[in-house]
């Protein structure tokens, strides 16, 4: 199909914003954050398909709260997985297609390769469960890219967080021994992008950038990048500690490295490793 109509929940995300920059020519986006439009809400949801009639719903809303999650669990469940079932219905009948966001947190961490579309399921966390659920409430021809360690220049996330802690402190300890891979909102918004204006629009597919990476060697690498970038003044120390070090109420996977090839394949995409997407990222900020 040859979209021409596309309706962005979750416009004020990190991946809302990016998807926002980089918008193809011949596309009308209709950009709603969750002030104008509440995906929680299903005759909100209903009237917005009825007054703009979309060929295609991005889906990027969503509960991100990990740990928040596992107190606030029908908020988490309302806006992960009974928001989707809304969009469900509100497309059902027409030709509107939607795309939905995941994450790797619906598989348990207990591979030691990277996790195919097709693998086995299994969420530690009330979020994962919560997003799960979400995929399990779209139709069969929904379009699912799971992705992972998202980040970007606007809002909170893990590489903002670190450039702050690294200009206050001397030393800091991260995480060693959870192993996945950061993804740059934009680069993830490119693709999203470039799925409608392939039209394809079925399927589960995995998106992060290439490579593996610790959160400690992703501190690192923010570190390093940060100092070069003139974002940072100087080196700090930053140690490796063990998950048991540092207890949350929510369980992480330990492993969570999303096999992309798939997607590489059908878009004809070049991978770009992860630290390079970090790089371009600070250089933009």
């Amino acid at each position: 199909m040859q979209a021409r109509t596309v309706l962005l929940t979750g416009a004020g995300g990190q991946l809302g914003q990016e998807l926002q920059r980089c918008v193809p020519e011949g596309i009308q986006l209709y950009a709603m954050d969750s002030r104008a439009l509440d995906v929680t809400d299903r005759i909100a949801v209903q009237e917005a398909f009825t007054r703009l009639c979309p060929d295609v719903v991005i889906n990027t809303a969503a509960y991100t709260a990990v740990d928040k999650a596992e107190e606030e669990h029908e908020l988490a469940f309302a806006v992960n997985a009974e928001a989707p079932r809304f969009i469900a219905e509100a497309c059902a009948g027409t030709a509107c297609r939607i795309i939905h966001i995941s994450t790797d947190f619906v598989f348990d961490g207990q591979q030691s390769s990277p996790y195919l579309p097709g693998d086995e399921v299994n969420p530690l966390s009330v979020y994962g469960v919560s997003k799960l659920q979400g995929e399990h409430n779209l139709p069969q021809n929904a379009l699912v890219i799971r992705t992972s360690w998202l980040y970007s220049g606007a809002g909170n996330n893990f590489v903002k967080t670190m450039l702050r802690l690294m200009a206050e402190r001397d030393r800091l300890g991260v995480i060693a021994d959870q192993i996945g891979t950061p993804t740059h909102a934009k680069g993830l918004a490119e693709v999203i992008w470039e799925f409608i204006g392939e039209g394809i629009l079925e399927g589960i597919y995995h998106w992060s950038d290439a490579g593996v990476a610790s959160w400690y060697d992703f501190a690192v690498a923010i570190m390093e990048e940060g100092v070069t970038a003139g974002l940072l003044k100087k080196m700090i120390d930053i140690q490796p500690i063990p998950t048991c070090n540092y207890p949350t109420p929510a369980q992480r996977p330990r492993y969570s490295v999303l096999d992309k090839t798939a997607t590489w394949s059908q878009l004809a995409l070049e991978p770009v490793h992860w630290r390079e997407a970090l790089r371009r990222m600070l250089r933009e900020i």
